[in-house]
């Protein structure tokens, strides 16, 4: 336990870059949660790096807010690519195609406000689709812009508020401690690898 607390301790100074890392491949639908990774950035920040809460906030929006947009890139110029294709066709007709444009067109800055609050990988479908649908991006990143604000901003919170009272919170956590434990592996084997990189790259640091 004590190893594991000065590996976190010493590699907390990445944070802002690990979790802006993190979420930025999120963006590419790989199965990474948004919200815990907002969550444990924020717990983790006020156990070992107080100070760099701010910088650490900062990586989590930019990672999130590129992830939305690369969401939307995927689905404007990837899966839209593949529209003319047969096997596309067969799972999409043009006439799905015109009607979920218009659908976009008349109600697409709703969708992504009421989407951006749902989790579990359905922001991304609608991202892609915002995307998929041609929807304008600087209109898409405008209208991303606010409720990404609200949700990283009390996602961060609640981190910062369960990082403070950990110690209070602690008994309630045993019982999700199978899902926490893997959760924390992930972390701990990413601040790892990172603080194995800076001794690489720093090798008079090990001496120190």
């Amino acid at each position: 336990m004590e190893y594991i607390s000065s590996l976190l301790t010493n590699a907390a100074g990445y944070m802002p870059l690990i979790s802006f890392s993190l979420l930025t491949l999120a963006g590419f639908n790989l199965p990474i949660s948004e919200d815990i990774v907002i969550l444990l950035s924020g717990a983790l920040g006020a156990i070992y790096t107080p100070h760099m809460l701010p910088f650490i906030y900062a990586g989590c929006f930019a990672g999130a807010y590129i992830s939305d947009i690369i969401s939307y890139s995927l689905g404007r110029f990837a899966i839209r690519g593949l529209a003319g294709h047969r096997l596309l066709q067969k799972i999409i007709s043009i006439e799905k195609i015109e009607a979920m444009e218009n659908y976009f067109v008349r109600y697409g800055s709703k969708t992504l406000l009421l989407g951006r609050f749902i989790p579990f990988g359905i922001r991304n479908v609608i991202f892609m689709t915002a995307g998929f649908s041609k929807m304008r991006l600087m209109t898409f990143m405008l209208v991303d812009l606010i409720p990404l604000s609200i949700t990283s901003s009390i996602t961060f919170l609640l981190g910062i508020k369960a990082g403070t009272n950990y110690h209070n919170i602690l008994p309630y956590l045993n019982r999700f401690k199978e899902i926490i434990g893997i959760t924390a592996l992930i972390v701990v084997a990413i601040l790892f690898f990172v603080h194995k990189m800076r001794k690489r790259c720093n090798p008079e640091s090990i001496h120190d």
